[in-house]
């Protein structure tokens, strides 16, 4: 198991023009509760994969669910994303991801977990 587990700063995603660019000419696909927008691309940056977690405000009005809500799909990704940054690594290609949430109701993590690990399973098959 010497997998690391970890989920540091630089796979943020960051920036106002790559996040930009990624809505703008990324692809999408729902993953219910989730949407996912995801921009592949040659290059080697610091990390293969970079992700951005959103709820919208419009749905989940206190921001301490939005905040958890976000920290679960986070937390989700972390675990799963082992797959997907190995595919990367070897075709040597780089990914950005927004995950937004679309449900009006909260899901446990079990629920958030399985979407995620479908998301990611089809955004390695894109690859």
């Amino acid at each position: 198991m010497g997998k690391k587990k970890s989920f540091s700063k630089s796979e943020h995603l960051c920036g106002e023009k790559r996040i930009t660019r990624l809505f703008t000419e990324g692809e999408a696909f729902i993953a219910f509760p989730l949407r996912v927008v995801f921009l592949i691309e040659k290059g080697n940056d610091l990390e293969p994969a970079s992700i951005l977690a959103s709820v919208p405000k419009k749905r989940f009005r206190r921001a301490v669910k939005r905040n958890f809500l976000k920290r679960l799909m986070r937390e989700s990704y972390r675990i799963n994303k082992h797959d997907i940054l190995e595919k990367l690594k070897e075709k040597e290609l780089q990914i950005h991801i927004a995950f937004g949430y679309v449900s009006d109701d909260e899901m446990d993590f079990q629920k958030i977990e399985k979407k995620m690990k479908m998301a990611l399973q089809r955004l390695i098959e894109m690859i």
